[in-house]
């Protein structure tokens, strides 16, 4: 069986900035990422609310950046490598994966989230013909066409911005009757002549091959009205990536996040938890550097490496 000091679960902004300082300060460190490293934020347009970045960056081009950084301190990186489990052995962690078992002295939950769906019909028929959760994936396909976004928060209003420069026409559904974002970004949607349904569900996509129309309801006027539309980006808040979390007896709040301290450890010794995946209410990609950053710091100063 393989070991290492620390086993980090999550290749997002928090699991490499853990990542980071971890193998930085000596400690033998391993990184599992069920997909492609980078996580939600690799699929931002532009990233302009981190320290230094008043310029702007995109979110991958800021993933790719911390993934260098990480692998050039030491640590590993191992992506497509999905979690499956865990096993306490004395007082160390046996992380279970699909291809290994590693022997730790700790574990840093970073798992995030992952999208929430509509629930609605004819979303899973158009999934991947017509219908996205990645803007910077997708956009391109949608040149010069008709886009709707559906989402209620900041991120929806980053994708529909970013969209308004690429499709002929993009509108903004949102289930509350305001966005909530920062006032910067509503002015910036507003001259990008995005058009904004506020208080409307939507409640069927149609097509044939391809997304076609969206049928959506005015829940002011409870009246349904179709509407001609090319594509359409789920923007949804999160899911937490928590349930192997749960099964491991670490504790969660109602909706599934991993319960944490200020230092992020869990209930269960020598686990901790650190960004989106967390009851943490500010959802920021800084805010989720730090929560690892302070994570790390208890790490070094209660786990012997190499023992």
């Amino acid at each position: 069986m393989q070991h290492h000091d620390v086993v980090v679960i999550g290749a997002g902004p928090a699991g490499l900035t853990a990542g980071y300082y971890l193998a930085y300060y000596g400690f033998e460190t391993i990184i599992f990422e069920e997909n492609i490293a980078g996580g939600y934020a690799a699929e931002i347009p532009v990233v302009e609310n981190y320290p230094g970045c008043f310029e702007g960056i995109s979110g991958k081009d800021m993933v790719d950046k911390m993934v260098a950084q990480c692998k050039k301190a030491g640590a590993e990186i191992r992506q497509f490598e999905k979690v499956a489990g865990f096993k306490l052995e004395g007082k160390k962690h046996i992380v279970k994966t699909e291809k290994s078992d590693i022997l730790t002295e700790a574990v840093i939950i970073a798992s995030g989230r992952y999208p929430r769906k509509l629930g609605v019909p004819g979303e899973d028929q158009f999934h991947g013909k017509g219908i996205s959760h990645c803007a910077v994936c997708d956009g391109a396909f949608f040149k010069d066409k008709k886009v709707v976004v559906v989402g209620e928060e900041r991120r929806a209003v980053e994708v529909a911005i970013f969209l308004s420069k690429i499709a002929s026409q993009v509108r903004l559904v949102c289930a509350k009757k305001e966005l909530r974002a920062e006032m910067v970004l509503l002015e910036d949607l507003e001259k990008q002549k995005v058009e904004f349904l506020g208080d409307a569900e939507l409640k069927e996509i149609k097509g044939d091959f391809r997304v076609k129309s969206m049928v959506l309801l005015n829940k002011t006027t409870e009246e349904t009205k179709e509407m001609e539309v090319d594509g359409i980006f789920v923007q949804l808040e999160g899911v937490p990536n928590s349930h192997i979390a749960r099964e491991y007896g670490i504790r969660t709040d109602d909706e599934g996040y991993i319960i944490v301290d200020e230092k992020g450890r869990t209930n269960i010794d020598n686990v901790y938890a650190v960004g989106d995946v967390t009851s943490s209410s500010t959802k920021l990609i800084v805010a989720a550097t730090a929560q690892a950053a302070t994570a790390t710091l208890d790490v070094l100063q209660h786990i012997n490496r190499h023992h």
